[in-house]
C-alpha cells in the first residue's frame, strides 16, 4: 500500500512480530528506487552516488539497470579471474557445505593446510611457512610484528626501525600506514604513526638523470638504503619494506634491472630483513606467481592478498623463511599475533582453487602475452597523446602517467582533479579504471592503473584502450 501527502511518498510495510502483534513501518520509497537511494552504509566517500552492482559476467560487472562495465582494473587489482569463475565458486560451495568456520586456537583444517602447501610449492627460494590472514593490511601488520619478534628472540631487541620508500603504499591499518610513503594517506594520522624512514623509490621516468645509465641509476637509488641504515645504525634497523612493482600510489612502476639485487645485498650485509609487499603486484599479476621472481631475488618475508582470493573471498597471507619460523618455534614457540578470521576455511578453499588455476599450464604465460598485447595497444591509442607522459608496467599490471606537458613532464594542477574526472568519464563509458592523484610526491601528478582479469580476450583489451582514450579526452576538456 502506498500513502501520499504533499511532502513525502512512503511505503506501508506490514511486519509480524508474533501471532499476537503486527506493526506497520512507513518507509520512504526512495529506499527502493534509483541508484542514489537512501542508505545506511558509511561509504568511502560520503554522499557517493554509486551504481548498484548486480551480477558478474567474465570481465564485466553489470549494474541493476543492465549497464555493463568492463573491469580493466580488477577493482583494485583483485579480480584476476573475472566475476563468474565457476571453479572457485564451486570450491567455496563445497567448503561451506562441509565446514564454514573453525577457530585456529582450537583446530587446523584441511582447507588451510592445502592452501599453505599450494603456496609453498611455488614460493620464492627459502620461503617455507604461510600465515593466512584476511587481507593485505593484515598481512603487512603481521610481517612487521614478525620482524620485530624475530629480533627479540635472537637477542637483538634494539632492532626496531623500519625503512621504506617514498610513494609506496602498504595498507591502511596503523602499522601498515606508518610503513607506507603515501603522504596524503598518512598526514591526518601522523601523530599515531610509528617512526619510519623513507628513501627514494626506483622511479626511472621521473628520477633517472639524462646522462645516467639504467644500471648506474639502479645502484644510486638502491645505495640510499645503505646510507640510511648507516645513519640510523645498522644495529637498530630491523627491516626494509618495498613493493617489487609499485601499485596504487605511483601507478605500476617497475624497478630498473639490478635495483633489487643490490637491495638484497645491502640487507644481507647489515642483517636487515627484506619484506616484499606483493599484495597488489603478486599472485601472477606481473606474469610470474611472485613478482620478485623477475628480479632474481627472494625476500625474508613476503605479503600477498588481492589476487590470492581473486575477489571471491577476503583473504591474504604473510609468508616467511624457515629461519624466521624456527627462531620463533625453538624460542617462545608463539607468534604474538592473531585475528579471529585468519585461515578461515571458506577463504582457504577459495584461495587454493585460485592458486591451482594460476599455476596451471598456460595461465602465467597468458598473463605475459596479454600484458605485452595491452602495452602495445596502449602505445597505439595513447602513445601520441599530448598528455600521456609514460606507459609502464609488467604483465597485466600497467600504469599511464598523465602530464600537462609531455616535453617537460610537468603535471597537471592538482586542483583540476584530473584522476577523478577520468574515473567518472570511464564509468560513464562503461569502463572501470583505477586513476589516482599525487603520483609524484603525494600532492602532484595523476596516473591510471590498469589490472584487468587474466581471462581477458584480445577484443576486450582493445576495448579498454578505446574507452580509456575517450575517457581521458573527456576528462581533460572538463
Amino acid at each position: 500500500m502506498q500513502l501520499f501527502n504533499a511532502s513525502i511518498c512512503v511505503c506501508k510495510i506490514s511486519c509480524t512480530i508474533n501471532k499476537e502483534m503486527q506493526i506497520f513501518l512507513l518507509v520512504p520509497m526512495e529506499l527502493f528506487e534509483g541508484d542514489a537511494a537512501m542508505t545506511a552504509l558509511f561509504h568511502r566517500r560520503c554522499g557517493a552516488d554509486l551504481p548498484i552492482a548486480s551480477t558478474g559476467d567474465g570481465c564485466f560487472i553489470i549494474d541493476k539497470n543492465g549497464k555493463r562495465y568492463l573491469d580493466s582494473c580488477g577493482g583494485a587489482a583483485v579480480s584476476c579471474l573475472g566475476h563468474s569463475f565457476e571453479p572457485v565458486k564451486t570450491a567455496i560451495q563445497e567448503q561451506l557445505a562441509s565446514l564454514p568456520f573453525a577457530h585456529t586456537s582450537f583446530f587446523t583444517t584441511g582447507a588451510a593446510e592445502a592452501m599453505a602447501q599450494a603456496l609453498i610449492k611455488h614460493a620464492p627460494a627459502g620461503i617455507s611457512r604461510v600465515y593466512p590472514l584476511s587481507g593485505g593490511s593484515e598481512a603487512v601488520e603481521a610481517a612487521i610484528k614478525l620482524a620485530r619478534q624475530f629480533f627479540i628472540e635472537t637477542g637483538q631487541p634494539q632492532r626496531h626501525k623500519i625503512i621504506a620508500r617514498r610513494q609506496s603504499y602498504h595498507g591502511n591499518t596503523i602499522g601498515a600506514l606508518a610503513a607506507g610513503g603515501n603522504q596524503w594517506r598518512r598526514e591526518p594520522f601522523t601523530p599515531l604513526l610509528m617512526e619510519t624512514s623513507h628513501i627514494a623509490p626506483c622511479y626511472e621516468y621521473r628520477d633517472r638523470k639524462s646522462d645516467e645509465s639504467a644500471w648506474d641509476y639502479a645502484q644510486r637509488v638502491a645505495n640510499e638504503l645503505e646510507t640510511e641504515i648507516q645513519r640510523l645504525g645498522a644495529e637498530n634497523v630491523m627491516a626494509f619494506i618495498a613493493e617489487p612493482v609499485v601499485g596504487a600510489t605511483a601507478g605500476a612502476v617497475p624497478p630498473v634491472p639490478g635495483y633489487f639485487k643490490r637491495i638484497r645485498e645491502i640487507c644481507d650485509t647489515h642483517g636487515v630483513l627484506l619484506i616484499l609487499d606483493e599484495v597488489m603486484c603478486g599472485m601472477g599479476r606481473t606474469g610470474t606467481l611472485f613478482a620478485s621472481e623477475q628480479d632474481g631475488i627472494a625476500p625474508d618475508i613476503v605479503t600477498i592478498a588481492k589476487g590470492l582470493g581473486a575477489g571471491y573471498q577476503p583473504v591474504g597471507a604473510m609468508l616467511c623463511t624457515e629461519k624466521i619460523y624456527e627462531t620463533i618455534a625453538i624460542g617462545s614457540g608463539f607468534f604474538q599475533h592473531g585475528h579471529t578470521y585468519l585461515a578461515h576455511p571458506i577463504a582457504m578453499a577459495a584461495a587454493t582453487a585460485v592458486i591451482e588455476t594460476l599455476v596451471a599450464p598456460g595461465m602465467l604465460s597468458r598473463v605475459r602475452e596479454r600484458g605485452d598485447m595491452l602495452q602495445t595497444l596502449l602505445e597505439e591509442y595513447l602513445g601520441d597523446h599530448p598528455h600521456v607522459g609514460d606507459i609502464r608496467g609488467r604483465g597485466l599490471f600497467r600504469g599511464i602517467e598523465m602530464v600537462e606537458s609531455k616535453s617537460t613532464k610537468a603535471p597537471f594542477d592538482p586542483a583540476k582533479r584530473l584522476h577523478q574526472k577520468i574515473k567518472a568519464a570511464g564509468m560513464d563509458a562503461g569502463l572501470m579504471c583505477y586513476p589516482m592523484g599525487g603520483t609524484i610526491d603525494g600532492k602532484s601528478g595523476d596516473h591510471i592503473l590498469l589490472a584487468p582479469p587474466f581471462i581477458i580476450e584480445e577484443a576486450e583489451l582493445q576495448e579498454i584502450a578505446v574507452r580509456l582514450r575517450h575517457s581521458i579526452d573527456v576528462a581533460i576538456k572538463q
